[in-house]
């Protein structure tokens, strides 16, 4: 039952980041103009780092409560689980407040028209790979989750 559970909640995590960075977010931008998108998106990833808060500890509680696992394969385990909570705060803490602050500041008429655009476009793009790493380790967890 616990690995049952813990399998189920490792591939609620990992979906939803696959779902959000990789069919919702370019949805978003490709039907919605760019700071409509950014804004549905923000929401997303803000709910996501929610989503991502509330099931590490749960993950964390299944791996360390399950008799199925040798010590090996539940260090793996809890070292997945910390290191995609830990991109999905670097984001949600660290770069998406950054982010914000550019695009307020950049007032009606953009990011793009701002002379801070390329500092939101570096933060974006960390963020991107911070995204990119979260997802591998996410399917990494599933798999080892079984």
């Amino acid at each position: 039952m616990i690995a049952t559970l813990r399998l189920l909640l490792a591939s609620l995590w990992a979906g939803s980041v696959w779902a959000v960075s990789y069919l919702a977010a370019p949805s978003a931008f490709a039907v919605l103009d760019s700071t409509q998108a950014g804004n549905v998106v923000g929401v997303m990833l803000t709910r996501l780092a929610w989503l991502s808060t509330a099931l590490a500890p749960l993950v964390l509680l299944l791996v360390w409560r399950s008799g199925d696992l040798d010590a090996r394969r539940r260090r793996w385990l809890v070292w997945l689980a910390c290191g995609m909570l830990a991109c999905s705060l670097a984001v949600y803490l660290g770069l998406q407040p950054m982010m914000a602050a550019i695009r307020e500041a950049a007032g009606p008429a953009g990011v793009r028209a701002s002379p801070q655009w390329g500092t939101f476009a570096a933060l974006h793009g960390v963020s991107q790979v911070l995204y990119l790493v979260e997802s591998v380790l996410g399917a990494i967890l599933v798999v080892k989750s079984r």
